[in-house]
């Protein structure tokens, strides 16, 4: 599976301007091609900005291929945690069986781009984006695509929309199981069978596999949380296999669980399912889903993902999964003892899984940040950095911090061009690239 590399590569020739944040007047008018070539530093751009880490990308993008490879499953990472066609063009260099997206619209830049196989993890009752759908599927044979239902009502909804598609025209639908307190998805095994008889004997779709989210059921890995993802995931496969025995397949089947929490339960509960020749019976495809992973944080992920420093036994021990994105942001007023307002606020940096945290002051032959600096609000333009007693002298007026953040799927989204440096514990990182996002 591809994308247009051409239409990738061309983004190096877009003109930078004032409508890019971060980036100094001394850029504005260039491309970015010609700014590279000016070989810049991140002291070179204005605060706040946010940055992705090279080195790590490039880690975390060979330790997952070579992790899922090793498992035996598939791998469609999540393309909406970043929106940006360069990195879903290294991920499929890199072995990915496909793009997952989650909404039409995202589906529709991922074809601009040029991918030709998207799983659409979500259901498709918009009447302009599936009549869309429809007429990409008529008219290019070898775009591969898929979408989800939960209910009776979305097949109708889907049959009824799709009476006016081209002739012959059917979308692959796999049926998705959910679960209580879930989000969305079938919540018994009986519903889920009832969908998946109504997508095989509709005209207008085409029964595709069983898909669902596990990590709505849980949020940690107690082990109350980890034995309701398990539950889940065997009713996953349950279902998988009874409707594979009961000949509701037409052809190949796919079988499709795994945020970035909870992979290696995914792995444990449904690899054992994968056929892709059909040796057992209907050949079968396990597609992990995991979109984080490329990026990873300081915070949510870097507690719960298996493949982090505390599943070195999943992994190997040199090469965890390493935090890929930083905010830098600048000390602007010491209004009170004990408190720094730095200039990136929730407009720059993600806070719905965790504060951004302290890591050290930017620059070298700098001071160190002190011990206990702690970050306890965002605004819409601040960050509130709390100093411990007796750092009366640190993290001056004009000084940068750099933080840690939890969370990439919520970092990513307020920045349409995204510096990427060398190496961000170096003294002074180098600018090597710039990702666009499309959100």
């Amino acid at each position: 599976m591809a994308l247009d590399n051409g239409v990738v590569t061309a983004l190096g020739g877009e003109r930078l301007g004032p409508q890019h944040k971060s980036l100094p007047p001394a850029a504005w008018g260039l491309s970015v091609r010609e700014y590279l070539a000016t070989a810049p530093h991140l002291d070179d751009l204005q605060t706040p900005v946010l940055t992705v880490d090279r080195a790590a990308v490039d880690s975390n993008l060979a330790v997952m291929a070579a992790w899922s490879r090793q498992a035996g499953v598939r791998l469609s990472p999540h393309g909406k945690t970043t929106m940006s066609p360069q990195l879903w063009r290294e991920q499929l260099e890199a072995g990915a069986w496909g793009i997952t997206l989650a909404t039409v619209w995202q589906v529709q830049v991922g074809r601009s781009f040029g991918l030709d196989r998207i799983m659409l993890a979500n259901a498709l009752v918009d009447p302009i984006g599936l009549r869309w759908v429809a007429d990409e599927l008529a008219n290019d044979p070898d775009f591969e695509f898929y979408c989800w239902a939960d209910g009776l009502s979305t097949v109708r909804e889907m049959e009824r929309i799709l009476e006016s598609a081209p002739e012959g025209v059917r979308v692959p639908v796999l049926v998705e199981l959910g679960g209580p307190h879930g989000r969305t998805g079938a919540r018994t095994l009986s519903e889920a069978y009832e969908v998946a008889e109504a997508i095989h004997d509709s005209a207008r779709l085409v029964l595709a596999g069983v898909g669902g989210y596990e990590g709505a059921l849980a949020h940690d890995r107690t082990p109350e949380g980890l034995a309701a993802v398990r539950h889940y995931l065997d009713e996953l496969g349950i279902l998988h296999q009874e409707l594979a025995s009961q000949g509701r397949y037409e052809g190949r089947a796919i079988l499709t669980a795994g945020g970035s929490a909870y992979p290696d339960l995914v792995v444990e509960r449904l690899a054992g399912l994968a056929d892709e020749d059909g040796a057992h019976g209907v050949p079968a495809t396990v597609v992990l889903r995991s979109g984080a992973y490329l990026i990873h944080d300081d915070g949510f992920y870097s507690g719960i993902s298996p493949l982090t420093a505390g599943g070195v036994a999943l992994t190997g021990a040199d090469r965890p999964l390493r935090a890929g994105m930083h905010g830098w942001a600048r000390s602007v007023s010491r209004p009170e003892p004990g408190l720094a307002l730095l200039d990136a606020g929730k407009r720059d940096l993600p806070f719905d899984e965790g504060l951004p945290v302290p890591q050290r002051m930017a620059g070298p032959a700098v001071p160190s940040l002190p011990a206990g600096a702690v970050v306890t609000a965002l605004n819409d333009q601040h960050t509130f950095l709390r100093l411990p007693d007796g750092a009366a002298e640190a993290v001056p007026v004009g000084s940068v911090v750099r933080l840690g953040l939890s969370h990439p799927c919520t970092a990513f989204d307020k920045w349409r061009l995204i510096p990427v440096v060398d190496d961000a514990d170096a003294e002074r990182p180098r600018i090597v690239d710039f990702l666009h996002t499309y959100f």
